[in-house]
């Protein structure tokens, strides 16, 4: 496969919006081109809108070249960007597994894109093939989360691998939740499956949800594509300079804590009377079936805790979903429920 001939013919021919600073790669003393304030604050000046420090500091860090890394406001940027690039309104379509992340749904409504969901099998197990008979000459991405969200399981390597083998488009695995997930990264793939892209955020494990940063891993065709149609300056300064300091703190010992108190959650959870089904999960966040899941909520609320109702999901009936918190946090929780 050539994913440049999945480009739509515009974004081929698209002209980017360039400033001077992409043209000058050597010293700059004086800044008189892109009609900033001149008197320093710290902030008075655009960012780097290739953000090159920041990818060579996330390069080291995730084992991946600089130039298969695209940083997004969040990872909604990229999802938008996949559609805008690959699929022409009211003519592609794309695919996904379902129940799933809500924003996959709402970029291809927003890019008047048609959006196929599959269901997942039970225990939401992957069944790659029921996505391949779903797609059509038409179909341009295939969505896929793993960790699942909101069913919190890995999907299954394999079933993963048969689809990007035999679908002739891209598949967008969203691996938001993979560091608790205790799994190889797909990301580590990307050469070898070129129709690939992976998503991760910062905003999971790193704790930097409020910075609202999101990468791509991606085979760099894809990637200058990527940088070609975002807004110019799509990071700001300020979330730059954290995120690079963010990046030297180690957060192995906050990802083990959060796996821990998952694992005690999932013993005490199905000793609760109001608990039907405890779900499996390999990220940070429980899915479970109630007995009475709006009024669970609202009782939730009452107390000051705020979870996730995903009843009216299909695939999801009855289940709420569970965000693990701090030790104190899940012991309220618990106490909660328990007093149902």
């Amino acid at each position: 496969m050539n994913v440049k001939d999945l480009f739509r013919s515009n974004i081929k021919n698209l002209s980017p919006y360039s400033t001077a600073r992409d043209e000058y790669t050597g010293d700059i003393g004086i800044y008189l081109d892109a009609n900033e304030n001149p008197y320093d604050n710290g902030y008075n000046r655009y960012p780097d809108p290739h953000q090159k420090s920041l990818k060579g500091k996330i390069s080291g860090i995730k084992n991946i070249p600089a130039d298969r890394i695209f940083i997004g406001n969040g990872s909604d940027e990229p999802i938008d960007l996949v559609y805008r690039i690959f699929c022409e309104p009211r003519i592609h379509n794309a695919v996904s597994i379902a129940p799933t992340y809500g924003m996959y749904k709402v970029a291809a409504q927003t890019n008047d894109v048609e959006f196929r969901e599959v269901m997942l099998d039970g225990d939401y197990r992957l069944n790659s093939q029921k996505l391949l008979d779903a797609s059509d000459e038409n179909t341009r991405l295939v969505f896929l989360c793993s960790p699942n969200n909101p069913s919190g399981n890995l999907l299954e390597k394999s079933e993963v691998i048969n689809l990007l083998n035999n679908f002739n488009g891209i598949v967008v695995l969203d691996e938001a939740y993979i560091d608790f997930a205790g799994a190889e990264s797909f990301s580590l793939l990307i050469d070898e499956y070129p129709n690939l892209i992976v998503l991760q955020t910062l905003s999971k494990a790193w704790g930097l949800a409020g910075l609202r940063l999101g990468l791509a891993f991606v085979q760099p065709e894809i990637t200058a594509v990527m940088g070609r149609v975002k807004y110019p300056y799509n990071i700001n300064v300020v979330t730059q300079k954290i995120i690079s300091d963010e990046l030297d703190a180690p957060r192995h010992s906050q990802i083990e804590e959060i796996i821990r108190q998952r694992r005690m959650l999932e013993e005490a959870l199905p000793g609760v009377a109001v608990i039907e089904k405890v779900y499996p999960s390999d990220a940070n966040f429980i899915l479970v079936k109630v007995d009475d899941p709006r009024g669970i909520y609202n009782i939730l609320i009452n107390e000051g805790v705020i979870v996730r109702d995903r009843s009216k999901i299909r695939g999801c009936e009855g289940c709420l979903r569970l965000t693990v918190g701090t030790p104190e946090e899940n012991r309220r929780l618990i106490e909660i429920l328990n007093g149902l």
